[in-house]
């Protein structure tokens, strides 16, 4: 039987969404797999990650430790060592932090490691196969893993439907002993929280988001005039940031904030990981771009080809009119 292991994210007490993706992740690659969740932390809030997670793992092991009080990949790693077995299949969300966990585990596992999937289509013999997507979403690579002797894989957070939270009736295995020496060379100082601009986009239940298709600065205008109808708030990607149109504060994306709005109005963004990666909770898509092979159609609820230029004066006033 496969061993697959998911470690969870969390911050104050709150596992991430992708949480409940790995389930689904895990199916697509064996449907009879054993699946287990890994909790790494310190104090209450590791407690209650680990004992909700029993609403959607049957077995979650939590590793309580000083030294993981803050998601340093570099101690993480020396503890999942000593945890994991060497011919299992890791999952971890492709984000910074899985970025630099997961080369160096498959290291010290002597493993395979494949990053940024988006999808899996199943085991052959002792071949996974697995699909990535290659200069910013406009191509799908499908590739080979081979597992013989485990994997470590990143995993695209929103690539994978979300299962509900149940009664699985898991259970919580503390395996804090089996750490072992987590001493390192890299320490933990503290967080240095971004100044919040004159606009907190991430308490925004919708959001008008604006990319490279927006063109000028002066039409950051329209954006803000069909925000204003629709009772919501301006934000953008990155490149709108690195042309100084918008404060950082005001960006979504990895390098930016992570918001969890309820309507998402993505206008001329292409869609690129780093852009969905600061998007949470699933919220509904509305992606409008010229270019129909846009990776933004791809995670949409209701895609629209077409000009934004021209779309949202046109939705901005058949709100007005309502």
């Amino acid at each position: 039987m496969t061993q697959i292991f998911a470690y969870i994210p969390f911050s104050n007490g709150v596992a991430e969404d992708i949480a409940q993706e790995y389930p689904t992740a895990a199916g697509k690659i064996d449907e009879s797999a054993s699946l287990t969740a890994i909790v790494t932390g310190s104090g209450a809030d590791l407690d209650k990650v680990a004992n909700d997670m029993t609403s959607i793992y049957s077995q979650v092991i939590k590793v309580d430790h000083a030294d993981l009080g803050y998601p340093n990949a570099e101690v993480v790693r020396k503890a999942l060592v000593n945890i994991i077995p060497s011919d299992a299949i890791f999952l971890v969300a492709h984000n910074t932090f899985g970025m630099d966990l997961g080369p160096g585990l498959s290291v010290k596992m002597d493993s395979a490691y494949a990053a940024d999937i988006v999808d899996f289509e199943g085991i052959d013999g002792t071949t996974l196969k697995a699909v990535r997507q290659e200069l910013g979403g406009a191509v799908s690579t499908h590739v080979t893993v081979d597992i013989s002797s485990g994997a470590v894989l990143t995993v695209r957070p929103g690539s994978f439907a979300p299962v509900e939270k149940g009664s699985a009736g898991g259970s919580v295995v503390d395996k804090s002993s089996d750490a072992g020496d987590l001493s390192t060379k890299r320490k933990f100082l503290e967080i240095v929280a971004a100044e919040v601009g004159d606009v907190d986009i991430t308490k925004s239940d919708v959001l008008v988001s604006v990319g490279r298709g927006i063109e000028d600065e002066d039409n950051i205008d329209i954006a803000q005039e069909l925000a204003e109808a629709m009772n919501a708030v301006v934000s953008c990607s990155r490149p709108i940031v690195d042309a100084k149109w918008l404060e950082k504060s005001r960006q979504v994306g990895t390098s930016g904030q992570t918001v969890k709005p309820k309507v998402y109005m993505a206008m001329g963004i292409s869609g690129s990981f780093q852009h969905l990666g600061g998007i949470k909770g699933n919220p509904f898509i509305v992606a409008v771009n010229k270019n129909p092979k846009a990776p933004i159609f791809q995670v949409a609820d209701v895609g629209i080809v077409e000009d934004i230029l021209d779309f949202m004066p046109e939705l901005t006033e058949a709100i007005n009119d309502l």
